[in-house]
């Protein structure tokens, strides 16, 4: 897991925007549960390693391009300690239905087309091939 301050150094080099961290970035070592959907802890959500197995799963799928978390715009401000991601976002040429699918069990919202903020506010964001789209996860 990458650590706050070396979030804050990726933003920093990328104009102040924010960074799309890899599922293993975000996830590995990561113990905080509420850092990804803190709404659902507790209510059904399955705990992070769950989470990140499966979006790990999900990454090595022929069909999928890339999988990248979308951190919170709020972990940005001064005073806040720790990651926290809004969502993530898949590249891939799969229907909605089929990413669904193998979302299924997480809790979260159905997929939707594009970025959680608009694709600008990102920075480190991969190519997305032909006949690919990007798609957010996001639990309310």
């Amino acid at each position: 897991m990458l650590t706050r301050d070396a979030v804050l150094a990726l933003s920093a080099a990328g104009a102040d925007r924010i960074p799309l961290l890899t599922v293993e970035e975000f996830f590995a070592g990561n113990t905080a549960e509420d850092s990804i959907a803190p709404n659902q802890v507790g209510y059904g959500r399955p705990d992070l390693a769950e989470i990140a197995a499966r979006l790990t799963a999900l990454a090595a799928d022929p069909a999928v391009a890339w999988v990248r978390v979308q951190l919170h715009e709020e972990m940005f401000e001064d005073g806040y300690d720790g990651l926290a991601a809004e969502s993530v976002a898949i590249c891939a040429e799969l229907s909605d239905a089929a990413l669904d699918t193998w979302l299924d069990g997480l809790e979260a919202e159905p997929v939707w087309e594009g970025f959680s903020y608009p694709e600008n506010d990102f920075c480190e964001v991969p190519a997305v091939p032909a006949g690919f789209r990007v798609r957010t996860l996001g639990w309310d």
